[in-house]
């Protein structure tokens, strides 16, 4: 089973108070760089929670190049 490096951060701030999310960016060994697209969710805290598995469910979903077995749960 394939290892990984999950990147992530997380902050919260009052809705609407937010102007803009640049993209990160991340400098591998191998002397190239990756981005880190920042999303945005709005809602109260169990919205949030909700939202955020989905969106985590979802992004392992999507996840290119990694086997069925990668994205089991043990």
């Amino acid at each position: 089973m394939a290892h990984y490096t999950l990147v992530y951060g997380v902050r919260l701030i009052p809705e609407g108070t937010l102007v803009g999310a640049d993209e990160c960016r991340l400098k591998l060994k191998n002397g190239t760089e990756a981005g880190v697209t920042l999303h945005t969710i709005d809602g109260t805290i169990p919205q949030l929670r909700r939202a955020l598995d989905r969106s985590l469910d979802a992004f392992f979903d999507l996840l290119p190049g990694a086997e069925d077995e990668d994205r089991e749960e043990s």
